[in-house]
């Protein structure tokens, strides 16, 4: 694994498929291995691919001079050494954030990653991204993402998803050939004409409401859309979620899924 902040290499995996669910299931790393290192950093998407993903999932939300980093609160508090709106701070003032230490004094130094050192590292050949884009996003904002998506050679192998359906509106209007995914937290009666009217891809809910309701699960496959759920940290459940159609499930635990699921 890469050390504690040094400059990470591309990986490489072998290739996963384009569409989803084909073969399945798909063993998406939730911010990355997060199990094993703190999430939306290089060492657990670096961890990630190498534990099997098939997908790696991360949060992108932009700095105040305008660039795309990944993390998934709001503010830093909980994942660094500082305080405030990522919006708030610039690139150079989130550098000398620590944010590792918190997970464990072996990870002290890591940095908040850029999307653009994430790209780097998960270039292909590799597993595929699911790119969660967090609100607010402005369509500038969603364009500088989409494109650096598209430069580093990644527009195939990406689904740019988000729960807000406005940010996927700009997402089509920034870049209508890139796979766009809808989050929920629950499926409510919105739920199917938002991805006819959106056009994704895939429809991730909680592993709640695939338990609960597999009679949904089952028209959105029937109408090409895959359910990919989150967060699935309970083994116990990985058999019932797929057995209830789920396309692949969303975990802490990639490597124990891969595993599991060989």
């Amino acid at each position: 694994m890469t050390a504690p902040g040094a400059a990470a290499a591309p990986l490489s995996s072998p290739p996963s498929p384009d569409k989803i669910g084909e073969p399945g299931p798909h063993r998406i790393a939730h911010r990355g291995y997060s199990a094993v290192a703190p999430e939306n950093t290089l060492p657990a998407f670096a961890a990630a691919v190498r534990g099997g993903a098939t997908f790696v999932e991360f949060d992108v939300r932009t700095t105040a001079d305008d660039v795309p980093v990944v993390i998934h609160d709001r503010t830093v508090d909980r994942t660094t050494t500082g305080t405030g709106h990522v919006w708030d701070l610039t690139l150079a003032s989130l550098a000398m954030l620590d944010a590792g230490s918190w997970f464990s004094p072996a990870y002290a130094g890591v940095r908040i990653p850029t999307l653009a050192e994430t790209l780097a590292l998960l270039a292909p050949p590799g597993p595929q991204l699911l790119l969660e884009i967090k609100p607010p996003s402005a369509l500038p904002e969603i364009k500088t993402i989409v494109e650096m998506v598209t430069a580093a050679g990644l527009h195939d192998r990406t689904i740019v998803q988000s729960f807000d359906p406005e940010v996927l509106r700009l997402v089509r209007e920034a870049a209508p050939s890139v796979r766009r995914g809808l989050l929920r937290l629950r499926f409510e009666a919105d739920t199917i004409p938002l991805t006819e009217e959106l056009d994704v891809v895939c429809c991730n809910p909680s592993t709640a409401d695939v338990l609960g309701d597999p009679a949904t699960v089952a028209e959105l496959a029937g109408r090409g859309v895959a359910v990919m759920p989150w967060t699935a940290n309970d083994r116990t459940e990985w058999p019932a979620l797929l057995a209830a159609g789920a396309a692949g499930l969303i975990t802490d635990h990639v490597a124990e899924l891969t595993g599991w699921s060989s």
